[in-house]
């Protein structure tokens, strides 16, 4: 399928989504990223929800990860759509952000991230069976993820679907992609 086509068919999956459904689907997603080794990960980057989107509930690892793995080094990204770039920011808890013109959550007086973050989560609304993905259009993701030599992981509500046609040049490839029934690995 063509990416816009993907793009609208996967909001229109979402939107149909009930909250008791969402809300398990995220303890599903959250319960699959548990089971990921962190043992060598010292910095995770991790997109932020737009909520009205009904995208995965990164909050809910978020907690877990402050909880269970105090060590690693939370960042959150803030986007200048001027540049189509995103700067990055240490998380230290949610009083710190405010909703920017398009309800995504972003840091105000966090510390800026100058590091390589050893994991990316990485948001979409589809992926293909080799592990490329669709977002939102702006290439915000490819282009940080395009120098950097870092583990890229998805989160997704549905599976795979089996081609993204429009494939780009300048698309960045998934490493694994978690769905609330496994983890893929493209590796």
């Amino acid at each position: 399928m063509l990416k816009p086509d993907l793009r609208k068919q996967a909001l229109a999956k979402r939107s149909a989504l009930t909250a008791q459904e969402l809300a398990m689907l995220n303890e599903s997603l959250l319960k699959q990223f548990k089971t990921l080794d962190l043992s060598n990960i010292k910095s995770i980057h991790i997109f932020l929800p737009i909520v009205h989107q009904k995208e995965p509930d990164t909050f809910l690892i978020i907690d877990w990860l402050q909880e269970n793995h105090p060590g690693i080094e939370i960042v959150v990204p803030k986007a200048d759509f001027g540049s189509s770039l995103m700067s990055h920011y240490s998380f230290k808890d949610k009083q710190d952000l405010v909703n920017n013109h398009y309800h995504i959550p972003e840091p105000q007086k966090a510390k800026p991230f100058t590091g390589i973050p050893d994991l990316v989560i990485v948001p979409l609304l589809a992926f293909d069976v080799k592990g490329f993905r669709v977002g939102y259009g702006k290439g915000f993701y490819d282009r940080f993820l395009e120098n950097i030599n870092t583990q890229k992981i998805g989160l997704s509500f549905f599976d795979a679907t089996p081609e993204i046609i429009d494939v780009h040049l300048n698309d960045i490839r998934l490493d694994k992609c978690i769905t609330p029934t496994g983890i893929i690995d493209f590796g």
